[in-house]
């Protein structure tokens, strides 16, 4: 039985395949980030992460685009495509992965309600996102999109 967390799997793929990486992340603030650092090696992979919680940090540090936001929200495939593709270029890396989304408790819509998640990894040139919807308390919501994005990676990784 493979007793290997989700981050191992994802740090040994990336390294036999010399690829290099970039997360961007705003719902989970550095969680996914902090997930693959706790893996001995993932230096020989992870080149930077981005922390951009405002529509202006995913502007200025990941391109995402003003009417991007402003048409679809922080909260949508399009804005999770872009922080993907964006990371990947600002850092010069192979792979880049992204989350956005609302945590809660509060911040919900009818439209965009808690819970509500976009994930995106970008291997180029493809780029996959997926809507989640996921339930719990803002830390549990936190920790399933981190887990969804790892097992995102890990999937285009292995060509899966």
């Amino acid at each position: 039985m493979d007793k290997k967390t989700i981050e191992e799997k994802c740090v040994e793929l990336l390294l036999a395949k010399g690829l290099t990486l970039t997360t961007s992340e705003s719902c989970t603030g550095g969680l996914v980030a902090s997930r693959i650092v706790d893996v001995a090696g993932a230096s020989g992979t992870l080149m930077q992460g981005f922390v951009t919680y405002s529509n202006e940090a995913k502007e200025t540090y990941l391109g995402v685009k003003h009417e991007t936001l402003e048409e679809f929200g922080a909260v949508s495939s399009e804005t999770a495509e872009e922080m993907a593709l964006g990371c990947v270029f600002k850092a010069g890396t192979d792979v880049g992965i992204a989350t956005t989304g609302i945590a809660g408790p509060g911040g919900g819509s009818p439209q965009k309600p808690v819970g509500l998640v976009y994930i995106a990894c970008c291997i180029k040139p493809e780029v996959k996102v997926r809507e989640l919807r996921l339930s719990g308390s803002r830390r549990e919501i936190r920790n399933q999109a981190a887990n969804a994005v790892l097992e995102l990676l890990f999937e285009m990784l292995s060509g899966d």
